[in-house]
């Protein structure tokens, strides 16, 4: 087995980097966006993408991309022509329980042939 315990004791970490919300633009000479907040996500949907493991709680920060696509398709049920691109990161692990030690977190290089 890759994962010690299967695929149902896999840890899942994701990260996802989403365009701020323009329903915070109280102040529209502030261009940092450390202030601002990220757009609604559907963390449920985001969590349906994984079939099996142990998701662990989804951050969600300020990044990503929007734009305009100079295209609304009413068949999809477009109001607008804005595209939201969502920078996604995944990460996967286990957790080593036989280990003695406080952390369990191990960093391998590929040049050890992992």
């Amino acid at each position: 087995e890759a994962i010690p315990g299967g695929r149902n004791e896999m840890l899942i970490s994701v990260k996802l980097g989403v365009p701020p919300d323009d329903d915070d633009d109280d102040d529209d000479d502030d261009d940092d966006d450390t202030e601002k907040k990220p757009m609604d996500v559907d963390l449920a949907q985001v969590a349906k993408v994984f079939p099996y493991g142990r998701l662990l709680p989804i951050e969600v920060v300020v990044g990503g991309l929007k734009f305009s696509t100079g295209r609304i398709v009413n068949e999809l049920g477009d109001v607008d022509d804005l595209a939201v691109c969502v920078a996604a990161s995944v990460s996967i692990g286990y957790d080593d329980r036989t280990s003695s030690e406080g952390s369990t977190h191990k960093t391998y290089s590929t040049k050890d042939g992992f």
